[in-house]
């Protein structure tokens, strides 16, 4: 769910009551936290078997500051406790203080959430090698997770393999980078040889990289075509070419200027 795109009740009911999907993943700042507690309700899923990620937003970086704003997600979703807690983005925006010093300082309530079992886990999102090379000299925990934009023309591998080197988990969003790899001819041309749509080799591609992939969208038809990804194997040379696709492009935030 994200504030881009608009949020569809209907298709939170039905990618949980018919597409088996359990992972949601939200944000403070897609202000639509309160509104899944009641399609979470309406889906009849258990609390037990959802996985609900959402993400501190930067004014509420702080150490106490993050402890508040995770009881106050909390409440807006209806959960007693998160299955993911991530820090959305690494510019801090606190006067007179670094990037730095702001996100050690939340990162120790991100683990004292964790400690407490609030957040059964925390991570990041955003975060390049240099931010998390920072927090690893000025903190306990490692990560979690890294929630990072990923698709055919953003596959950042180096980071992927550092993340892996240090066993965070990578999550990948914006999957069809907001529709702009649907309309690549390659995609296209991929989607004919395998009989599947350019969402389905998008997302297939990014599976069998090993990411944890995480397509977005409101309607019910997409997000049934979206999970139907693993009833079929791109060949190798195939996701070469689509490896080869790479051009640095982001469809989202660009995180290389924070320091």
């Amino acid at each position: 769910t994200s504030h881009q795109g608009g949020y569809s009740h209907g298709a939170v009911v039905h990618a949980l009551q018919k597409c088996g999907i359990r992972h949601i993943d939200t944000a403070k700042r897609y202000g639509c936290e309160s509104l899944l507690q009641k399609a979470i309700e309406e889906s009849g899923v258990k609390r037990e078997d959802l996985w609900i990620t959402t993400k501190l937003w930067h004014s509420d970086y702080g150490y106490e500051n993050t402890k508040k704003a995770c009881l106050e997600s909390c409440e807006r979703l209806g959960v007693e406790y998160l299955d993911l807690y991530l820090i959305h983005w690494p510019d801090a925006h606190v006067p007179g203080k670094s990037n730095r010093e702001v996100r050690a300082e939340t990162w120790r309530a991100m683990e004292e959430l964790y400690e407490k079992g609030l957040c059964r886990s925390i991570g990041v999102s955003n975060f390049l090698i240099s931010h998390l090379e920072q927090l690893k000299e000025d903190c306990v925990i490692t990560p979690h997770v890294n929630q990072v934009e990923y698709h055919p023309f953003q596959r950042p591998q180096e980071l992927v393999d550092y993340c892996r080197s240090r066993d965070i988990v990578f999550e990948g969003y914006c999957p069809l980078a907001k529709g702009e790899a649907l309309t690549h001819p390659t995609v296209i041309q991929l989607a004919k040889k395998y009989g599947r749509t350019p969402a389905q080799i998008c997302i297939r591609w990014s599976i069998q990289n090993g990411i944890v992939t995480i397509p977005k969208s409101t309607k019910a038809e997409r997000i049934q075509e979206n999970c139907k990804v693993f009833d079929f194997t791109i060949a190798e040379d195939d996701v070469e070419i689509l490896n080869g696709m790479h051009d640095g492009r982001h469809v989202s935030w660009d995180p290389s200027l924070i320091v």
